[in-house]
This record gives C-alpha cells, sequence and structure tokens, in this order.
C-alpha cells in the first residue's frame, strides 16, 4: 500500500517537488496537492512579461491540469478547496469546504503574501498588489481604462510591473524610499544608470519618499498619494510592491512551530516529524526565501528524503539578481558594497553605457555587479560558488573566462576551468568545475591607462573593450 502523501500550495516551489517525485520516487506515495488558484502549476516569475503582453496565460503555464492526471496526481485547485486546518493528531488536512483528506507525509509550501503597507487608504478599490494572475488580470483591465498609475517599491518587481503599466498606455511613477531603484541588489553607478534608462523609456521617479496616506473618492476608489512631505500624486492605479512575508499562518495555527517563518533543518523537516515544508513560507538557520533558484534546490533535497535516500542537506548559497526588462542587461551577485578589508575592480564604458564592478576579498570574488554587459555573469557565479582562488586569474578577471583561461594556460597556471586528475574530488581554492562551453573566442582588448582612484584598495579602468 502507498504512503499517501499531501501537498499544501502548488505554486513553483510545490510544482517543483512534484516533477522531482515523479521523476524518481512516484511509486511511492498516492499524492494529493491542493493549491488557491484555479490553474495548474504556472511560472509565476513571468507575471511581468504577462502584463507587458510578451507572453500569454498558456505561455506560463508549466504544468497543466491534464498534467498531474497524466502522473495520477489529485489536484483540488480553487479557493473552495484551499487548506484551513491542519489536524496534527489525526493525520488529516481539513479544505473550506469541509471536506478532509489524511496524510502519512505532509508537505507545506503555502509560500508567502505581498506585504501592504499600513496606511490609510491602502484597502481603496484601485490599490492592489503583484503577486498572482488575478492581479495581472486587475492592471490590464485598468489600463485599458485609466492612464496614471503609482508603484510602490523600486525593487525587482516593482520595476518589472512599472514597465509593463507603462507598456500598457499607462504613465506610471515609481515611489521608492531610497536614492537608487534597486539599491539592495545595485551599488550607487550602476543603480544611477539603470534609473537614467527606466526614466528614458517613460518611467518617472519620487525617490526618498515615504507614503503618507493614500486618499480616495466618495465611491471609495483611489484619486491620489499623499506623501510625508506633504505633496501629492493624482493616480488612477496603485500597486504595493514593497516586498513579502512567508505564509505561516496556516502552520502556526495548526502548532507547527514558526518565527519568521516556518522553521525547517536541513532536510526541510519540520518539528513534527511527519511535515516538511519548502519555499518561500520557511526559514532555515535564520534565512527566508523570495527568489525561484533556491526553492528548486530545496526541491531537490527534499525528494531525497521522500525518495528514502536520506542524505542530501540543504545548504543556502549566493542567488545572483537578474531583471526581467527587454533591453535592459544586468546582473548581481554576492557582498558588492566595499568594506575595508575588500578590494574593488571597476570597470565603466560611458560610451557603451557598461558598468562593471568585481569585489575581492581574501584572493576570492565575493560579489559582482554588471550593467550594459553581462555575458560573464555565469563565470563570476561560478567563481563565487565554489570560493575559488582568483589570485593567478587576477589581472585578467574583468574580462571574463575567455581571457582568464587563455592567460592560464600562456602562464602554465592552473584554469579557473581545470579539474583535478582525480574526477571525483575539486579543489575548490583552486579551481571550479568543468562545464561545456564554446571554443574560446580569439580577441583583442584596447583599454586606456588605467586610473587608479583616491580610494585605497579600489581600481577604476576607464575604456572600451
Amino acid at each position: 500500500m502507498k504512503a499517501k502523501l499531501v501537498l499544501i500550495g502548488n505554486g513553483m516551489a510545490g510544482g517543483k517537488l512534484l516533477e522531482e517525485i515523479v521523476a524518481t520516487c512516484a511509486d511511492l506515495y498516492d499524492i494529493t496537492v491542493f493549491g488557491n488558484e484555479p490553474y495548474g502549476n504556472y511560472n509565476r516569475i513571468m507575471l511581468s512579461p504577462l502584463l507587458a503582453g510578451d507572453k500569454t496565460l498558456d505561455d506560463i503555464m508549466i504544468n497543466h491540469r491534464q498534467w498531474y492526471t497524466d502522473h495520477d496526481i489529485q489536484l483540488h485547485a480553487g479557493k473552495e478547496k484551499a487548506i484551513v486546518k491542519i489536524d496534527r493528531a489525526r493525520q488529516q488536512v481539513i479544505a473550506a469546504d469541509g471536506s478532509i483528506t489524511p496524510y502519512h507525509r505532509l508537505v507545506i509550501a503555502t509560500g508567502s503574501q505581498p506585504f501592504i503597507l499600513p496606511v490609510e487608504g491602502a484597502h481603496l478599490e484601485g490599490v492592489i498588489s503583484f503577486r498572482d494572475i488575478a492581479d495581472v488580470e486587475k492592471m490590464i483591465t485598468t489600463a485599458q481604462s485609466h492612464r496614471r498609475a503609482i508603484v510602490i517599491g523600486g525593487g525587482l518587481l516593482g520595476l518589472e510591473a512599472a514597465m509593463g503599466l507603462t507598456t500598457r498606455g499607462m504613465q506610471v511613477t515609481v515611489v521608492h524610499n531610497h536614492d537608487i531603484p534597486l539599491n539592495r541588489q545595485l551599488d550607487a553607478q550602476a543603480g544611477m544608470l539603470l534609473k537614467h534608462e527606466l526614466a528614458s523609456r517613460g518611467l518617472s521617479f519620487k525617490l526618498n519618499a515615504s507614503t503618507h496616506k493614500i486618499i480616495g473618492d466618495e465611491q471609495g476608489r483611489v484619486t491620489a498619494i499623499q506623501f510625508d512631505d506633504g505633496s501629492k500624486i493624482e493616480t488612477d492605479l496603485i500597486v504595493m510592491a514593497v516586498g513579502i512575508r512567508p505564509n505561516i499562518e496556516l502552520a502556526k495555527s495548526s502548532g507547527v512551530y514558526c518565527e519568521k517563518g516556518i522553521i525547517v533543518n536541513d532536510t526541510l523537516q519540520t518539528y513534527d516529524p511527519r511535515i516538511y515544508a519548502l519555499g518561500e513560507c520557511i526559514e532555515h538557520r535564520g534565512d527566508t526565501f523570495g527568489l525561484v533558484a533556491p526553492l528548486y534546490d530545496q526541491a531537490k533535497v527534499l525528494v531525497n528524503h521522500l525518495s528514502e535516500h536520506g542524505i542530501a542537506r540543504y545548504q543556502t548559497l549566493p542567488t545572483a539578481t537578474k531583471l526581467k526588462v527587454t533591453g535592459i542587461h544586468l546582473f548581481s551577485m554576492g557582498k558588492f558594497l566595499e568594506s575595508q578589508h575588500c578590494e574593488t575592480l571597476i570597470f565603466q564604458d560611458d560610451a557603451q553605457n557598461i558598468y562593471k564592478k568585481l569585489v575581492i576579498e581574501n584572493e576570492t570574488l565575493v560579489g559582482v555587479v554588471l550593467y550594459g554587459d553581462t555575458k560573464e555573469g555565469a563565470f563570476y557565479s561560478e567563481l563565487i560558488d565554489q570560493h575559488t582562488n582568483i589570485k593567478h586569474i587576477r589581472p585578467y578577471l574583468m574580462f571574463g573566462r575567455g581571457l582568464c583561461d587563455e592567460m592560464s594556460i600562456t602562464l602554465g597556471s592552473p584554469s579557473p576551468d581545470a579539474s583535478s586528475s582525480d574526477t571525483s574530488t575539486l579543489d575548490a581554492a583552486s579551481s571550479i568545475p568543468h562545464r561545456t562551453r564554446p571554443p574560446i573566442e580569439q580577441r583583442s582588448i584596447t583599454v586606456e591607462k588605467p586610473k587608479v582612484v583616491d580610494c585605497p584598495k579600489t581600481l577604476t579602468v576607464t575604456g572600451s573593450a
């Protein structure tokens, strides 16, 4: 007899887990899935292209309902099937319609909730978040009959929403509480480049601003936003994109231990040994999550234990940031802000609108910001992930993998892409795993004479490559 596995949450974390189960241990479980939205599993990070009109709803679907049927997975989708209680003593879950489903193993993947500013007028009609397909549909409908929009939040999600609404013909102002957009992912120089590029595409900005209240009309619809400095901007739509919070209400009310998120160990197991959790709802070693890469890593670890192998452990790794706006190329990863213990390399080409910044500490690359030219992002990501010693390639590091490999061969130094002669081991201090790539392209590089700026341990190079 198969064990009964119940999954609460049909988002990207839950969907990835199901794919891993189907590939490795589907014969061990009768699987039942509960999702709040009336769809199969869709790619939430493609909501921005959906808003902009670059993708259709069908384009962003990962697994349609038929996929669940084909793999003998019972899917309950829609608000009436949302789980409202976990009865841990009886090992069963209760849905909003009163139906009861037993489990031997339970996985909670309830994701996160958008944070709504606690200000007057936050619940007026026309004030929405940007979290799911329903939110996108509201924005598209509003754009068809109105022209002014405010997006509160200059992070990744806020900028993608703003550009999507601009594409739909709306006049959009981004309100942010910092002096540059993406201040958690970019330094000041890259942030200013991004701001100027977005402004050239029609976005307006109100920076270093704090929302005081939202104003509505007699019908209860938003008409304006007022700031702490007393200024106001009239608007027909406000999109709040000011962060997310782990959705822990169900787990917490059921006695599953939570702090910022549902507390899990390295195997994604909660304090109840029959209950696991993954995704944006969890807290692991003090960290919570909002990007897709760690969610997929968690799914692979969890399926290792559900398949009864029981050897994998989850470890949080640096995650790269990319902006999904057509024609804007940026990449950010690691500790990109300088400190007294680090060395900074900067390349800037104003004519090509290119900016690159590498942060080095103890002969390892610890942070990177790329704007305008992100082709070497994967190379730098590998160096950071593997804590590679870059001493022998440091003079060529700014120019990417090709030159680093070329000069390593010429100088007889270990290549940053070389594997150990024993393929079962890896010296992470001096090499990174081999990966298939195109042959090295022979190219000439012209760089103006480097300029050493006043800041200690900081090298700024201007020119073109």
